[in-house]
């Protein structure tokens, strides 16, 4: 019998033993065994500690692409992964939250690279002053921890259970040992075996052990990391680990809870909060056939509205089919084993004892396209608790299926403590269109909910529902659910990284963070900081203005352009019991005289003014004080190409003001501001084609020259670029253009980037497979007709600069489109056939 496989010690390999069988939960075939006997756990803990290195080396940047780039390659392989999920009971939907869901974890974790320096560590918060002379300071840095996380996953997510953390750590710098739960570890391998043939992540970055390893904790070290997603009861246990207590090792659990619904008062019977209150619970208890640690376990509904509940909860119910969840018409597939059928149902017969089942039954029943008792089906059940205060069952129990009780409340005050009796959420979700309700249930029962979502006819189209956690936001609850947080942005990424106060000078604190701090030491720039590529820009770089006087005609010309006729700036006999002494500049003519005096007015590889991000002004300055300006790089950060847009990444400028006139009890600093330049990035892929070079190219270029890859000869290339000259020329303008409307902007944005054309692309022009006929009688006249076209292209543009004309592939394109596209072509044929000079 097959065994579900570990990718430890960097390979692929099966456990020893015969292992546990595992079975399909709709049809009940036994199709592989998993055991993790033979594992040896120090080691695999040790190799990802060790190899890790490389994650922690690379920057946020780095990590962040390297995220979005396997999200992308998951996708592509996404059919295959549902077929394997229909193994485990789940329907098309059940599997797209869990696979796409998971891929949707990468990509938004991907994104949190805009919020971090280009740098493996981050600088958290604001500087701190330790010192009146501002020569002494302190700083808070996050590096990767040196050790692994581990994570230790629930059966009813094996996709989205592991990526959703370890999107996480990866961003963090950090490596991860997979431990997915032995009932569905099979599709959590599938996925692993696809990214780790990817190449994309760094060896020893995934570590998947598929099943329990009662081990692992063993050797856990203090630099190491531990979540832990599955049952209250469970996860107890392993919070008190010896040797997680101690080694201090951070251990944060995600259990199921009790999450509760409530229905406002205001929601009655024919109002759209109503109908989307009982969609949204038939959803909680349907959707992965109720295996979801946020599904609505409890339904609160106001005591005059219970009938109505229950008898729509009922008929939207009896539309659930279940059955073989490959089967379009059914909505609900099975639990994952038939050991959870009957959990399942002692769960209910416990919460039986004080409520009653007032929807479904354990009876066997019809399933759709499968055998009922072959498979791990099971029916919805509703249950009633008509005195959930006095009554425990259904605040203490949960039942992992389709099952939620429901039970009445007689004002909010009722509503908010029969919430809490859960003792500690993940998810609470009220339903009503009052605001005020809202928002007083949501303060008074935020200390027991991890999330609360209001839903309402405002949110409903876009609305994510009640169980839907989202990357960008704490994933967790306090008491039953674990006390534990993961995903939420930044917040989640910090988790796997250790904070560290420094301290020191604001020059050495410049050094350490990447981040240049007041009264650090400038560093003179050579030339203007304008006139640098972004790459060429270090923080700290520093320009000192020329002086510039305010005078009385600016700041009324400043008022009259601006329409700013404040009292201060415009009527000198209104200043008494003002702070104001004469008349005053306004602020944003002394910001916008100290941009003119900082500009570098060349045209450069500053392409914009991309914003501002603080400003503040320190004392006023008045007509006839002269000011000058210290611009300093504060901060780079990398941005990803966009569109039709060179690449660049953008700088943080920290803008000091002077008085130059201060007197010893005048600060001279009187504003301060932070503003934002998009500055170009260096060209380095392409070697610019000069004449010099095209001609040092065809020179080296004979008969018995060989390409590198393709098919062509050194004569099919010399004229296939001779037409494309002749094409941009207008010359050949008689076919069509190949890509499809839709993807022709996507297209075109590619020429501005700096990446190579890929190699063996087939020209719409000429036939797969085969070589077009020739049409010169030798390579030394195709040179020459070659040297011709690109003569008559450039004089074309030369005469005709708003000329527009197409491209099979790229369409419609301008000038400076032509030249990008000529730089990759030229490039790209001339090191095909090894012509140009490394």
């Amino acid at each position: 019998m097959q065994k579900t496989q570990h990718y430890i010690l960097g390979q692929w390999v099966d456990g020893q033993g015969e292992g546990t069988p595992i079975l399909d939960s709709v049809t009940g075939e036994h199709f592989t065994n998993v055991t993790t006997e033979g594992i040896d756990a120090p080691e695999v803990l040790q190799y990802g500690r060790v190899k890790g290195e490389a994650l922690r080396k690379m920057t946020f940047q780095e990590r962040g692409n390297m995220l979005k780039k396997l999200a992308f390659h998951l996708q592509k392989h996404k059919r295959s992964f549902y077929e394997i999920s229909y193994r485990s009971g789940c329907t098309k939907i059940d599997s797209w939250i869990d696979i796409e869901g998971g891929f949707g974890n990468l990509f938004a974790n991907a994104s949190l690279r805009k919020l971090f320096p280009n740098q493996p560590f981050d600088v958290e918060g604001e500087p701190i002053d330790l010192s009146r002379g501002g020569k002494f300071m302190a700083h808070h840095i996050l590096v990767p921890k040196n050790g692994v996380a581990v994570h230790i996953n629930a059966f009813n997510f094996p996709v989205w259970g592991m990526l959703e953390k370890c999107a996480v750590n990866w961003m963090a710098g950090m490596p991860a040992v997979v431990l997915p739960a032995p009932q569905s570890a099979y599709l959590t391998e599938a996925v692993v075996k696809v990214i780790i043939a990817s190449g994309i992540l760094p060896e020893g970055a995934l570590q998947l052990i598929s099943g329990t390893k009662k081990d692992i904790f063993d050797t856990i070290a203090s630099q190491d990391v531990v979540t832990f997603t599955g049952s209250a009861a469970t996860g107890r246990k392993l919070k008190t680990h010896p040797r997680l207590i101690e080694e201090s090792v951070p251990f944060t659990m995600e259990a199921d809870s009790l999450n509760a619904c409530i229905l406002g008062e205001d929601a009655v019977p024919g109002t759209p909060e109503f109908n989307l209150f009982i969609k949204e619970v038939r959803n909680e208890m349907t959707v992965k056939c109720g295996q979801k640690c946020t599904a609505i376990r409890r339904i609160i509904v106001p005591e005059k509205l219970v009938e109505d509940v229950q008898i729509a909860l009922g008929q939207a119910l009896d539309k659930v089919t279940y059955g073989d969840p490959r089967l379009k018409e059914v909505r609900m597939g099975t639990l994952i084993d038939k050991k959870q059928v009957e959990s399942v149902k002692n769960q209910v017969q416990e919460i039986a004892k004080t409520a009653n089942i007032v929807y479904g039954d354990f009876e066997g029943g019809k399933a759709i396209g499968a055998d009922f008792d072959k498979g791990a089906f099971i029916k919805p059940i509703l249950l009633r608790e008509d005195h959930p205060f006095s009554n425990e069952a259904a605040h203490i129990t949960e039942a992992f299926g389709p099952v939620s009780t429901l039970m009445p409340y007689k004002d909010l005050n009722e509503a908010i403590e029969l919430s809490r009796k859960g003792k500690g959420s993940l998810v609470s979700s009220i339903a009503t269109n009052d605001n005020k309700v809202a928002a007083e249930y949501t303060v008074k029962a935020a200390t027991h909910h991890g999330r609360i979502l209001v839903l309402n006819r405002e949110s409903a189209k876009q609305s994510t529902g009640h169980g839907s956690p989202l990357p960008n936001l704490i994933h967790g609850g306090p008491g039953r659910a674990g006390g534990g947080e993961e995903m939420g942005g930044k917040r989640g990424i910090k988790h796997y990284m250790q904070r560290c106060a420094i301290q020191g000078s604001p020059t050495t604190i410049s050094e350490i963070t990447g981040i240049y701090q007041p009264n650090a030491d400038y560093k003179e720039a050579e030339k203007h900081p304008f006139a640098y590529h972004w790459e060429d820009i270090k923080p700290g770089m520093s320009l000192q203005t020329h002086n510039r006087t305010l005078t009385d005609t600016d700041i009324i010309n400043f008022g009259n352009l601006t329409w700013d006729h404040f009292y201060a700036h415009t009527d000198i006999t209104s200043l008494e019991g003002s702070i104001f002494e004469q008349r005053t500049a306004h602020g944003y003519f002394i910001i916008s005289a100290a941009a003119g005096l900082f500009v570098y007015p060349n045209k450069g590889p500053v392409a914009a003014n991309y914003g501002l991000e603080e400003i503040r002004f320190l004392r006023p300055l008045y007509h006839n004080d002269t000011i000058n300006v210290r611009l300093t790089c504060k901060q780079k950060v990398d941005r990803d190409q966009k569109g039709k847009e060179l690449p660049s990444g953008i700088v943080k400028w920290y803008v000091e003001v002077f008085d130059v006139n201060a007197t010893e009890e005048e600060e001279k600093l009187v504003a301060i501001a932070t503003i934002l330049t998009m500055v170009q990035k260096k060209q380095t892929t392409f070697t610019e084609i000069t004449d010099s070079v095209f001609e040092k190219a065809l020179n080296g270029l004979t008969e018995d020259t060989k390409p590198n890859w393709g098919m062509m000869t050194a004569q099919h290339m010399v004229e296939h670029l001779e037409d494309s000259y002749r094409i941009a020329a207008g010359e050949i303008q008689d076919f069509e253009v190949a890509t499809p409307e839709d993807k022709l902007e996507m297209v075109q944005e590619t020429l501005w980037n700096y990446k190579p054309m890929p190699k063996n692309f087939n020209f719409p022009f000429y036939k797969e497979g085969e070589l077009f006929k020739l049409k010169h009688e030798d390579l030394a006249t195709a040179k020459e007709k070659l040297k011709e076209a690109k003569e008559q292209y450039e004089n074309y543009f030369q005469e005709h600069p708003e000329a527009i004309t197409k491209n099979a592939v790229f369409g419609e394109l301008n000038k400076f489109e032509w030249k990008l596209l000529h730089r990759k072509h030229l490039n790209h044929h001339f090191e095909q056939f090894g012509l140009l000079e490394k």
